[in-house]
């Protein structure tokens, strides 16, 4: 009997990306969609009867999972290129942070931004990430650092995901650094978060999961371990910051806290590793950060490879440590700077990072029952999406098969 499908594409060659190694190379290979799932992804060789009204030729072309950016800072108020010229002088991230600048600068355009303002501004960046195939974005709030810049953070991210194609996940990430108002008691701040911004955010089904920044400028362990707690109790996933710039142990204490991911992580050491993989918790390497800031210590690949730990990528996308909005450009540094192979690059913007936000079940390979998230390219190999700076061979898009 003939399956009646939505959509086949034909004639394509396929990286499915399926298993936990490997791009799962198909020759000569099919997909076919109804209702939005992929019910066929293989060689065509070997498909059931399918048959669509809408059947495309792909003529060789080849077809990966549509990418996933799983940590963005989307949404936040202004820009900081003056801190970039301060930078280029010779001050650093911490003591910028420490005068006033960096996160706190981006609070105070944040705070007085509109929602719809601040729509407005992400869009541009939004599309710049669908331009070259992301299907789906983590987007963080972090930059309201209040109970109502939190709230209009995660319902402009909310907002992102009903005016494009795309599909958001929202994280609280209202511990990204202390307010002003709360200069000299961080510990008042962290009551805030736990008692009203958590439960308001969960109430309002507006956030997905709670990440933090533990690190020397942003939060302890301890304070860190409080938010995670307040989180679990209403239900929502967590992620961390954490060391990028020290080692503050904040991998470990999110691993034993279950979490989706650990990001950043150029101070990890050998134990925070061996937790990441007992707990099976994703490591985010952000490599825009990494360039932008000129980091020297590379996070530990060999280390975190040799312990199987899954490894996602991130454009890290904000305003003041990685103004970044390509992950083909990401996955170009993830194998010059940090020397990933260019299977852990592209499974890093597709299988792990649908990992990393806990979506591995529903998108991130080309599978039966998933959802038929596609990116179609003029490409001749795979190895030409990490090895091109500045050249996008993107030739189609399709979200939820359409």
């Amino acid at each position: 009997m003939t399956q009646v499908c939505d959509r086949i594409w034909r004639n394509a060659r396929l990286a499915t990306l399926a298993g936990r190694e490997g791009l799962g190379l198909v020759e000569a290979g099919l997909i076919a969609c109804a209702e939005g799932r992929i019910v066929y992804a293989g060689p065509a060789a070997g498909a059931p009867a399918l048959s669509a009204d809408d059947d495309t030729d792909c003529q060789g072309r080849w077809i990966t999972p549509g990418l996933i950016d799983p940590h963005t800072h989307l949404i936040h108020g202004g820009d900081r290129a003056g801190e970039f010229e301060q930078r280029l002088a010779g001050a650093d991230y911490e003591a910028i942070a420490r005068a006033g600048g960096g996160i706190v600068s981006t609070m105070r355009a944040t705070r007085d931004a509109s929602e719809v303002d601040l729509v407005t501004a992400a869009l541009p960046r939004l599309d710049a990430l669908i331009a070259e195939g992301a299907t789906t974005v983590e987007i963080k709030s972090g930059y309201g650092l209040s109970v109502e810049g939190e709230l209009k953070s995660l319902s402009a991210a909310r907002a992102l995901g009903q005016a494009r194609p795309i599909r958001v996940r929202a994280t609280l990430l209202a511990a990204h650094a202390l307010p002003p108002e709360f200069a000299g008691d961080p510990d008042a701040y962290i009551d805030l978060i736990c008692r009203e911004i958590i439960p308001a955010a969960a109430d309002l089904g507006l956030a997905d999961a709670v990440d933090a920044f533990c690190e020397t400028i942003g939060f302890t362990r301890e304070q860190v371990g409080r938010v995670f707690t307040a989180a679990k109790l209403h239900g929502l996933p967590l992620k961390i910051h954490a060391e990028q710039l020290s080692n503050q142990h904040g991998a470990a204490l999110a691993a034993s806290h279950g979490a989706l991911s650990a990001d950043h992580l150029e101070f990890l050491d050998d134990a925070g590793v061996a937790a990441l993989a007992q707990a099976g918790t994703v490591a985010t390497l952000l490599p825009g950060a990494f360039y932008f800031v000129r980091e020297r210590r590379v996070p530990p690949i060999d280390a975190l490879r040799a312990a199987g730990v899954p490894m996602a990528l991130a454009t890290d996308c904000n305003p003041g440590t990685s103004p970044l909005t390509s992950l083909l450009l990401t996955m170009n540094m993830a194998a010059t700077l940090f020397r990933l192979t260019v299977d852990e690059c592209l499974a890093g913007v597709t299988r792990e990072a649908a990992r990393a936000l806990g979506l591995l079940a529903e998108i991130g390979t080309l599978e039966a029952g998933k959802v038929c998230d596609l990116a179609i390219w003029d490409i001749e190999r795979p190895a030409e999406l990490v090895y091109r700076m500045g050249f996008n061979p993107l030739h189609a898009r399709v979200w939820g098969g359409r």
